[in-house]
C-alpha cells in the first residue's frame, strides 16, 4: 500500500472564531478521518505596506473589516490561541500545522514545535523567511509551487540542498486560483516535478483548489503522496476561500478514496491471484481443441 497523507486546510475559514476552528478540527478528525489540519498565521502589519493595510478589501462583500488590514487582523488568532488549537488537535488524534507568511509568524509557530509547517506559494521566494525556517525548524518543511517559474523552482530546491534540508522538503504542485477550472489544473506537472526533484526532496504533494475530488485521485496516480485541500463547514459562508473548499462529506470522501486507491496502485503479486483461482477453475478453458 502506498503511504499517503491528507491535510484539511482550515486556513482562515474559521471566520476568526476559535469555537468554529475547534469544531472544524473535531469534524476533520472524527468524520473526515484526515491526517492533519492546517491553519494560517500572518502578521498583517509586517506583510502589508501602510497603503495596502488602509486600502479597502478588493471585494467588500467578503471583508471582515473596513480596510484590508483590518480584514486580515480579524481573521488572525494569537499564538496562545494557536497553542490551544494544537492541543485540541492532539486531543482528537490528528496533527496540527500552519502556513507561515512572514518571519514573525514563523518564529511564533516554530515555538509550538509542529511536526511540519507550510510555506505558501506567495512566500516561496522570501529567502530570508526560508533561511530562518531551514536553520531553526527541525520538522518537515512543506512548500507550494503556485505562481512559480521553473527557474524559481530550481532556485528554491537548490537553496534547501545548500542548507542540507532538501530531504525534509515536501513540494506541492499547485495552481493558485480559487477555484481552478479543470483545464488549468496542470496535473502532469506532478509527474514533471517528481521526475525532476523526486530523488532530491522528501516527497511530492498536490495542493488542489479544484472543484470535486476526481483530480486529487488522478494526482495520486501521477505520483502525489501528500494532499492538501481547503476545508469548510459551509461553502456559502462569507470568505473568498470557501468556494474552493470541501465541505465535511467531500473531505470524508476524498480521504476514503485516496486511501482506497492507494491500496490498488500495485502490480499483481503473482500471475494468478488467490481471488482469481476459483474463477479460473470454474470458467477458464485452458486449451481448446
Amino acid at each position: 500500500m502506498i503511504k499517503t497523507f491528507v491535510i484539511a486546510e482550515i486556513g482562515c475559514n474559521h471566520k476568526g472564531d476559535l469555537g468554529i476552528a475547534k469544531d472544524m478540527i473535531e469534524n476533520a478528525a472524527n468524520f473526515c478521518k484526515v491526517d492533519a489540519v492546517k491553519f494560517q498565521k500572518r502578521n498583517p502589519k509586517e506583510l502589508l505596506s501602510e497603503e495596502e493595510y488602509n486600502s479597502p478589501h478588493p471585494d467588500m462583500y467578503y471583508s471582515y473589516g473596513q480596510t484590508y488590514g483590518q480584514h486580515r487582523e480579524s481573521l488572525e488568532f494569537t499564538i496562545d490561541q494557536h497553542r490551544e488549537l494544537k492541543e485540541h488537535c492532539e486531543k482528537f488524534g490528528i496533527q496540527y500545522s500552519c502556513s507561515v507568511w512572514d518571519l514573525t509568524s514563523a518564529k511564533e509557530i516554530i515555538s509550538l514545535k509542529p511536526k511540519f509547517l507550510k510555506i505558501p506559494s506567495p512566500c516561496n521566494l522570501n529567502f530570508p523567511l526560508l533561511k530562518y525556517i531551514a536553520e531553526n525548524f527541525d520538522g518537515d518543511i512543506h512548500l507550494s509551487l503556485g505562481m512559480t517559474t521553473k527557474k524559481e523552482e530550481d532556485e528554491i530546491v537548490d537553496f534547501f540542498k545548500e542548507k542540507g534540508r532538501a530531504k525534509d522538503l515536501v513540494l506541492y504542485s499547485c495552481v493558485s486560483g480559487y477555484p481552478v477550472e479543470f483545464e488549468d489544473l496542470s496535473l502532469l506537472d506532478i509527474q514533471r516535478i517528481k521526475e525532476k526533484f523526486g530523488g532530491i526532496v522528501k516527497e511530492i504533494g498536490f495542493s488542489g483548489h479544484n472543484l470535486g475530488i476526481a483530480a486529487d485521485i488522478a494526482a495520486l496516480t501521477l505520483g502525489a503522496r501528500y494532499f492538501e485541500r481547503h476545508f469548510t463547514l459551509n461553502r456559502a459562508w462569507k470568505g473568498t476561500d470557501h468556494a474552493a473548499s470541501l465541505e465535511p462529506d467531500g473531505m470524508r470522501r476524498l480521504t476514503r478514496d485516496i486511501r482506497a486507491v492507494s491500496k490498488a496502485l500495485t502490480y499483481k503479486k503473482e500471475d494468478i491471484l488467490e481471488v482469481e483461482a476459483p474463477q479460473r477453475e470454474k470458467l477458464k478453458k485452458i486449451k481448446y481443441e
